[in-house]
Protein backbone atom coordinates (compact mmCIF):
# COMPACT_ATOMS: atom_id res chain seq x y z
CA UNK A 1 0.00 0.00 0.00
CA UNK A 2 1.21 3.52 -0.64
CA UNK A 3 1.85 6.23 1.78
CA UNK A 4 -0.89 8.27 2.37
CA UNK A 5 -2.19 11.36 4.16
CA UNK A 6 -5.78 11.19 5.62
CA UNK A 7 -6.67 14.88 6.37
CA UNK A 8 -9.14 15.64 9.02
CA UNK A 9 -11.66 18.44 8.81
CA UNK A 10 -12.84 20.75 10.42
CA UNK A 11 -9.06 21.71 11.57
CA UNK A 12 -7.46 24.94 12.90
CA UNK A 13 -8.96 27.99 13.68
CA UNK A 14 -12.29 28.28 15.02
CA UNK A 15 -14.32 31.56 15.05
CA UNK A 16 -13.57 32.63 18.79
CA UNK A 17 -9.49 32.58 17.82
CA UNK A 18 -10.03 34.20 14.10
CA UNK A 19 -11.97 37.02 15.34
CA UNK A 20 -9.19 37.41 18.84
CA UNK A 21 -6.20 37.39 16.16
CA UNK A 22 -8.16 39.95 13.76
CA UNK A 23 -8.56 42.07 17.20
CA UNK A 24 -4.88 42.11 18.13
CA UNK A 25 -4.45 43.36 14.24
CA UNK A 26 -7.20 45.84 13.99
CA UNK A 27 -5.45 47.41 17.10
CA UNK A 28 -2.64 47.64 15.74
CA UNK A 29 -3.56 49.12 12.69
CA UNK A 30 -5.93 51.71 14.51
CA UNK A 31 -3.35 52.63 17.68
CA UNK A 32 -0.45 51.48 15.88
CA UNK A 33 2.76 49.70 17.90
CA UNK A 34 2.99 48.78 20.90
CA UNK A 35 -0.05 47.01 21.79
CA UNK A 36 -0.12 44.96 24.76
CA UNK A 37 -1.75 41.49 25.30
CA UNK A 38 -2.68 39.94 28.68
CA UNK A 39 -1.31 36.42 28.59
CA UNK A 40 -1.32 34.79 25.19
CA UNK A 41 -3.67 36.28 22.87
CA UNK A 42 -4.17 32.06 22.04
CA UNK A 43 -2.15 29.14 22.70
CA UNK A 44 0.42 28.58 19.82
CA UNK A 45 4.14 29.55 19.33
CA UNK A 46 3.83 30.68 16.03
CA UNK A 47 0.74 33.46 16.16
CA UNK A 48 2.39 34.68 19.17
CA UNK A 49 6.16 35.16 17.98
CA UNK A 50 3.98 36.97 14.42
CA UNK A 51 2.71 39.36 16.09
CA UNK A 52 5.65 39.89 18.52
CA UNK A 53 7.52 40.75 15.44
CA UNK A 54 4.54 42.90 14.30
CA UNK A 55 4.83 45.41 17.80
CA UNK A 56 2.76 43.52 20.13
CA UNK A 57 4.43 42.98 23.81
CA UNK A 58 2.78 40.23 26.00
CA UNK A 59 2.37 40.76 29.28
CA UNK A 60 1.27 38.20 32.38
CA UNK A 61 -0.68 40.64 34.34
CA UNK A 62 -2.18 44.09 33.60
CA UNK A 63 -0.02 46.07 36.32
CA UNK A 64 2.82 45.47 33.72
CA UNK A 65 1.29 47.87 31.15
CA UNK A 66 1.83 51.54 31.18
CA UNK A 67 -0.65 53.60 32.60
CA UNK A 68 -3.51 54.84 29.79
CA UNK A 69 -2.00 52.06 26.98
CA UNK A 70 -4.07 49.66 25.30
CA UNK A 71 -4.35 46.09 26.49
CA UNK A 72 -6.26 42.90 24.51
CA UNK A 73 -7.34 40.32 26.64
CA UNK A 74 -7.51 37.06 25.00
CA UNK A 75 -9.83 34.56 24.05
CA UNK A 76 -9.66 32.77 27.15
CA UNK A 77 -11.43 35.43 29.36
CA UNK A 78 -10.41 37.47 32.41
CA UNK A 79 -11.98 37.73 35.38
CA UNK A 80 -14.17 41.06 37.02
CA UNK A 81 -11.13 41.13 39.19
CA UNK A 82 -8.49 42.03 36.11
CA UNK A 83 -11.48 44.24 34.16
CA UNK A 84 -11.24 46.46 37.94
CA UNK A 85 -7.57 46.46 37.91
CA UNK A 86 -7.42 47.52 34.31
CA UNK A 87 -9.92 50.34 35.18
CA UNK A 88 -8.09 51.53 37.78
CA UNK A 89 -4.85 52.31 35.46
CA UNK A 90 -6.81 53.51 33.26
CA UNK A 91 -5.56 51.29 30.34
CA UNK A 92 -7.98 51.44 26.88
CA UNK A 93 -8.98 47.64 27.35
CA UNK A 94 -10.23 45.52 24.10
CA UNK A 95 -12.01 42.29 25.13
CA UNK A 96 -11.56 39.74 23.33
CA UNK A 97 -13.06 37.04 24.90
CA UNK A 98 -14.59 33.97 22.95
CA UNK A 99 -18.57 34.64 23.24
CA UNK A 100 -18.44 30.81 24.28
CA UNK A 101 -16.51 31.68 26.90
CA UNK A 102 -18.24 35.11 28.01
CA UNK A 103 -21.32 31.91 28.26
CA UNK A 104 -19.96 29.76 30.80
CA UNK A 105 -18.86 33.75 32.39
CA UNK A 106 -22.48 34.40 32.62
CA UNK A 107 -23.53 30.76 33.48
CA UNK A 108 -21.15 31.26 36.47
CA UNK A 109 -22.59 34.66 37.65
CA UNK A 110 -26.46 33.30 37.29
CA UNK A 111 -25.28 30.24 39.52
CA UNK A 112 -24.12 32.04 41.93
CA UNK A 113 -26.74 35.10 42.14
CA UNK A 114 -28.75 32.10 43.03
CA UNK A 115 -26.81 30.46 46.25
CA UNK A 116 -25.59 27.94 44.16
CA UNK A 117 -22.54 25.83 44.39
CA UNK A 118 -20.80 25.66 40.90
CA UNK A 119 -18.35 22.18 39.67
CA UNK A 120 -16.27 23.88 37.17
CA UNK A 121 -14.89 20.69 35.15
CA UNK A 122 -11.36 21.93 33.84
CA UNK A 123 -7.97 22.09 34.50
CA UNK A 124 -6.26 23.75 37.48
CA UNK A 125 -4.26 27.03 36.52
CA UNK A 126 -5.55 26.94 32.74
CA UNK A 127 -6.40 31.32 32.00
CA UNK A 128 -9.78 30.39 31.19
CA UNK A 129 -10.49 28.39 34.04
CA UNK A 130 -9.00 31.08 36.26
CA UNK A 131 -11.03 33.48 34.41
CA UNK A 132 -14.31 31.95 34.91
CA UNK A 133 -13.61 30.91 38.32
CA UNK A 134 -13.07 34.73 39.06
CA UNK A 135 -16.59 35.48 38.24
CA UNK A 136 -18.10 34.45 41.64
CA UNK A 137 -14.82 33.60 44.00
CA UNK A 138 -15.41 31.16 46.49
CA UNK A 139 -18.08 29.66 44.64
CA UNK A 140 -16.65 27.90 41.72
CA UNK A 141 -14.80 24.18 42.76
CA UNK A 142 -12.76 22.84 40.06
CA UNK A 143 -12.82 19.27 39.14
CA UNK A 144 -10.01 18.74 37.76
CA UNK A 145 -9.68 15.07 36.01
CA UNK A 146 -11.54 12.00 36.87
CA UNK A 147 -9.94 11.42 40.14
CA UNK A 148 -11.29 14.75 41.67
CA UNK A 149 -14.70 14.07 40.57
CA UNK A 150 -14.57 10.72 42.72
CA UNK A 151 -13.09 13.02 45.75
CA UNK A 152 -14.47 16.42 45.44
CA UNK A 153 -16.53 17.14 48.78
CA UNK A 154 -18.70 20.41 48.14
CA UNK A 155 -20.61 22.37 50.76
CA UNK A 156 -23.59 20.14 52.96
CA UNK A 157 -26.75 21.57 51.88
CA UNK A 158 -25.49 23.53 48.78
CA UNK A 159 -27.55 23.36 45.43
CA UNK A 160 -24.90 22.28 43.00
CA UNK A 161 -24.53 22.56 38.97
CA UNK A 162 -21.92 21.41 36.98
CA UNK A 163 -20.16 24.02 34.05
CA UNK A 164 -16.87 22.86 32.02
CA UNK A 165 -13.88 24.73 30.60
CA UNK A 166 -14.82 24.58 27.00
CA UNK A 167 -11.98 23.26 25.50
CA UNK A 168 -11.91 19.83 27.09
CA UNK A 169 -12.12 16.12 25.69
CA UNK A 170 -15.73 15.65 25.07
CA UNK A 171 -15.67 12.04 26.42
CA UNK A 172 -13.59 12.41 29.43
CA UNK A 173 -16.04 15.08 29.94
CA UNK A 174 -19.02 12.99 30.18
CA UNK A 175 -17.20 10.16 32.27
CA UNK A 176 -16.73 13.13 35.28
CA UNK A 177 -20.31 14.35 34.98
CA UNK A 178 -21.38 10.53 35.16
CA UNK A 179 -19.06 10.23 38.08
CA UNK A 180 -20.59 13.33 39.61
CA UNK A 181 -24.67 12.73 38.82
CA UNK A 182 -23.91 9.39 40.64
CA UNK A 183 -22.52 10.63 43.87
CA UNK A 184 -24.97 13.74 43.93
CA UNK A 185 -28.31 12.31 41.64
CA UNK A 186 -29.49 16.53 42.20
CA UNK A 187 -26.77 18.39 40.47
CA UNK A 188 -27.94 20.45 37.33
CA UNK A 189 -26.44 20.56 34.20
CA UNK A 190 -25.53 23.59 32.39
CA UNK A 191 -28.32 25.43 30.47
CA UNK A 192 -26.67 24.52 27.32
CA UNK A 193 -23.56 22.67 26.29
CA UNK A 194 -20.42 24.25 27.72
CA UNK A 195 -17.54 22.08 25.17
CA UNK A 196 -17.25 24.71 22.33
CA UNK A 197 -18.60 23.61 19.00
CA UNK A 198 -15.24 23.52 17.58
CA UNK A 199 -13.71 21.35 20.21
CA UNK A 200 -16.47 18.87 19.45
CA UNK A 201 -15.81 18.70 15.96
CA UNK A 202 -11.89 18.36 16.03
CA UNK A 203 -12.43 15.81 18.37
CA UNK A 204 -15.05 14.16 15.91
CA UNK A 205 -12.94 14.54 13.05
CA UNK A 206 -10.16 12.92 14.24
CA UNK A 207 -12.12 9.75 15.66
CA UNK A 208 -13.35 9.07 11.96
CA UNK A 209 -9.58 9.12 11.43
CA UNK A 210 -7.63 7.36 14.20
CA UNK A 211 -8.99 3.77 13.66
CA UNK A 212 -7.44 3.83 9.70
CA UNK A 213 -3.71 5.70 10.67
CA UNK A 214 -0.43 4.08 11.81
CA UNK A 215 0.13 7.79 13.31
CA UNK A 216 -1.83 10.99 14.16
CA UNK A 217 0.50 14.23 14.14
CA UNK A 218 -1.21 17.21 15.78
CA UNK A 219 -0.71 20.81 14.82
CA UNK A 220 -0.40 23.17 17.74
CA UNK A 221 1.02 23.62 21.12
CA UNK A 222 1.65 22.05 24.24
CA UNK A 223 0.24 24.95 26.39
CA UNK A 224 -3.16 24.87 23.94
CA UNK A 225 -5.39 22.31 25.56
CA UNK A 226 -7.90 21.58 23.05
CA UNK A 227 -5.09 20.62 20.81
CA UNK A 228 -3.13 18.36 24.20
CA UNK A 229 -6.88 16.96 23.56
CA UNK A 230 -6.80 15.59 19.98
CA UNK A 231 -3.68 13.66 20.65
CA UNK A 232 -5.59 11.63 23.83
CA UNK A 233 -8.85 11.92 21.32
CA UNK A 234 -6.63 9.96 18.61
CA UNK A 235 -4.98 7.55 20.94
CA UNK A 236 -7.92 6.51 22.39
CA UNK A 237 -9.52 5.63 19.13
CA UNK A 238 -7.34 3.50 17.80
CA UNK A 239 -4.43 5.75 16.34
CA UNK A 240 -0.98 3.34 17.25
CA UNK A 241 0.74 6.66 17.70
CA UNK A 242 -0.24 10.02 17.91
CA UNK A 243 1.68 13.10 19.01
CA UNK A 244 2.18 16.90 18.71
CA UNK A 245 4.10 19.70 17.21
CA UNK A 246 4.60 23.28 16.70
CA UNK A 247 6.37 22.81 13.36
CA UNK A 248 7.07 20.48 10.94
CA UNK A 249 10.87 20.66 11.70
CA UNK A 250 9.95 18.83 15.17
CA UNK A 251 8.34 15.60 12.73
CA UNK A 252 9.64 12.57 14.20
CA UNK A 253 10.97 9.29 12.80
CA UNK A 254 8.09 8.34 10.10
CA UNK A 255 9.57 5.31 8.66
CA UNK A 256 6.77 2.63 10.05
CA UNK A 257 3.98 4.99 9.19
CA UNK A 258 2.18 4.42 5.93
CA UNK A 259 -1.31 5.93 6.64
CA UNK A 260 -0.02 9.24 8.63
CA UNK A 261 -3.64 10.94 9.89
CA UNK A 262 -2.85 15.09 9.87
CA UNK A 263 -5.25 17.56 12.18
CA UNK A 264 -4.46 21.19 13.75
CA UNK A 265 -5.75 22.76 16.99
CA UNK A 266 -8.23 25.47 17.11
CA UNK A 267 -5.66 28.54 17.87
CA UNK A 268 -3.25 26.76 14.43
CA UNK A 269 -2.89 28.76 11.26
CA UNK A 270 -3.72 26.40 8.22
CA UNK A 271 0.60 28.14 6.76
CA UNK A 272 1.55 25.16 9.57
CA UNK A 273 -0.05 22.71 8.27
CA UNK A 274 0.34 23.48 4.78
CA UNK A 275 4.17 23.23 6.14
CA UNK A 276 3.67 20.14 7.70
CA UNK A 277 2.29 19.01 4.42
CA UNK A 278 4.58 19.81 2.11
CA UNK A 279 7.16 17.96 4.96
CA UNK A 280 5.49 14.81 4.12
CA UNK A 281 5.53 14.96 0.58
CA UNK A 282 9.22 15.51 0.80
CA UNK A 283 8.97 11.86 2.47
CA UNK A 284 6.50 10.40 -0.38
CA UNK A 285 3.40 10.51 1.34
CA UNK A 286 1.91 12.60 -1.80
CA UNK A 287 -1.51 11.81 -2.00
CA UNK A 288 -3.94 13.68 0.67
CA UNK A 289 -7.53 12.67 1.55
CA UNK A 290 -9.71 15.18 3.60
CA UNK A 291 -11.65 13.23 5.76
CA UNK A 292 -14.54 15.54 6.83
CA UNK A 293 -16.99 15.18 10.18
CA UNK A 294 -19.00 18.53 9.33
CA UNK A 295 -19.36 21.83 7.97
CA UNK A 296 -18.60 24.91 10.12
CA UNK A 297 -19.59 28.41 9.10
CA UNK A 298 -19.76 30.45 12.24
CA UNK A 299 -18.49 33.91 12.66
CA UNK A 300 -18.01 36.26 15.49
CA UNK A 301 -17.94 40.10 15.49
CA UNK A 302 -15.20 41.94 16.36
CA UNK A 303 -14.95 43.17 20.20
CA UNK A 304 -17.54 46.12 20.39
CA UNK A 305 -14.85 49.06 21.76
CA UNK A 306 -12.72 47.93 18.20
CA UNK A 307 -16.16 48.15 15.67
CA UNK A 308 -17.04 51.65 17.33
CA UNK A 309 -13.41 53.05 16.76
CA UNK A 310 -13.22 51.16 13.34
CA UNK A 311 -16.66 53.13 12.72
CA UNK A 312 -14.51 56.58 13.72
CA UNK A 313 -11.58 55.44 11.62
Amino acid sequence: MSKRILLAAPRGYCAGVDRAVIAVEKSLELYGAPVYVRKEIVHNKHVVSTLEQRGVIFVNETDEVPEGATVVFSAHGVSPAVHAEAAKRNLKTIDATCPLVTKVHNEVKRFADDETEILLIGHVGHEEVEGTAGEAPGKVRIVDGLDEARTIQPTPGKKLVWLTQTTLSVDETMQSVAILKERFPEIANPPSDDICYATQNRQEAIKAIAPQVDLVIVVGSTNSSNSVRLVEVALEYGAKAAYLVDYAAEVKELAKAETIGVTSGASVPEILVDDLLKHLDMHGYHHVQEIRATEETLLFALPKELRADLKKA
